[in-house]
């Protein structure tokens, strides 16, 4: 049995995106994306498919191009090489479900590059 926890330990960064994983298991890497209000993660696309859930606040999520409002309990799929993009309307904690064939490393990228 393998255990994390979305709450514990929340670390906001200044100007970024705070990205950690949570678990890396033999099928998934859960990571945990803490957002402070006006923070963005600029638009990208994934090789794979992914999961978000809006644990905690609330975002606006693109998806090529259109806007779409997630609030806590939300969930979202995309297929792979959809382009998407993320603001936060409030301050936020945001589930990341990423095939084991993704990195967590891409994610943190993108959440670099995007201040």
């Amino acid at each position: 049995m393998k255990n994390a926890s979305l709450t514990k330990d929340l670390e906001y960064n200044g100007g970024k995106p705070a990205v950690k994983v949570l678990m890396d298991t033999s099928s998934s890497r859960e990571i945990r994306i803490v957002m402070r209000k006006g923070q963005v993660m600029k638009e990208h696309k994934t090789p794979f498919p992914i999961v978000v859930e809006i644990f905690e606040g609330e975002i606006t999520f693109g998806v090529n191009r259109e806007t779409h409002t997630l609030v806590k309990g939300d969930l979202v799929y995309l297929e792979g090489n959809v382009p998407h993009d993320l603001k936060a309307e409030k301050n936020s904690t945001v589930r990341l479900t990423l095939s084991k064939s993704d990195t967590a490393e891409r994610v943190k990228e993108v959440a670099d590059s995007s201040t």
